[in-house]
């Protein structure tokens, strides 16, 4: 296979997706406010998205803001800006590394478990039985797992910005000699509210994407036991790739919208 043969068949690979990404967006929205709704399902899905990743986001958050405390304070030392080392921690933390870390931890945890639930679903007919019952896939496995992506997802960025300042404000103490009691103040000076929203929005637009192409994947998958690997990996790579590349232009939208209004 040459080199244009490989561009045809993944550009048709990626259309594919694509068109089947929003059929399944459209099957979504038809479904979402009709009965049954499987209100116990949802609640379960958010323990195991939200919950059981309370360690590992607290764990990346601390080690996030302790490696920019000592990143920017090193930086910050050669001029005799250590002062300002809490105004810029708040806002990279709220703002950017927060929601953005937070997500591409929830990706390759959550998003590759949801693929390889349904994936193996999928292959085992257990999918097609749900059918045969006259219950719905989407209603019963789509929907729970995306409310639950949107409602745990923007909590636990929060819960990351907290432990990421607290880390910082570890860090700073330690290294640079800066109070508990200033790097607090200055952090409360800097942060608005408008920071913490448009952070939990950002990661309630990557929560839907990661949830609906995970389902999607799995739905689509054959080949056995070897297609749900690959499926796997296929989301976590898609739900990276996406989520690199929209936080770029919803970055751009609230510069040019959000921030400005309030500054």
């Amino acid at each position: 296979m040459n080199i244009f043969q490989k561009t045809i068949k993944r550009a048709h690979s990626f259309l594919f997706f694509l068109g089947g990404f929003g059929s399944l967006c459209g099957q979504i929205i038809r479904e979402f406010f009709y009965p049954p709704y499987y209100f116990r399902l949802t609640v379960m899905q958010i323990y195991s998205i939200g919950v059981q990743s309370f360690f590992l986001v607290a764990v990346t958050g601390f080690a996030t803001g302790s490696v920019m405390a000592l990143q920017f304070g090193a930086g910050l030392a050669k001029f005799g800006g250590t002062l300002y080392i809490p105004k810029i921690i708040a806002l990279s933390i709220a703002r950017e590394m927060g929601p953005v870390f937070t997500s591409l931890l929830v990706a390759g945890r959550v998003g590759s478990g949801i693929a390889a639930e349904v994936a193996s679903m999928k292959v085992t007919q257990q999918i097609d039985a749900i059918r045969a019952l006259g219950t719905s896939p989407i209603k019963r496995i789509v929907i729970p797992r995306l409310l639950a992506a949107m409602i745990a997802l923007p909590i636990l960025t929060l819960f990351a910005d907290y432990i990421g300042l607290w880390g910082a404000m570890l860090v700073s103490r330690g290294e640079f000699n800066i109070n508990y009691e200033f790097f607090i103040n200055k952090a409360n000076d800097t942060l608005r509210m408008y920071d913490l929203w448009t952070g939990m929005l950002k990661t309630s637009v990557f929560a839907f994407f990661i949830a609906v192409s995970s389902c999607w994947k799995g739905l689509n998958t054959d080949g056995g036991t070897q297609g749900v690997g690959i499926t796997t990996t296929r989301v976590v790579v898609a739900s990276s790739i996406f989520i690199m590349t929209s936080d770029y232009f919803l970055t751009k939208i609230f510069i040019m919208t959000v921030y400005p209004r309030f500054n």
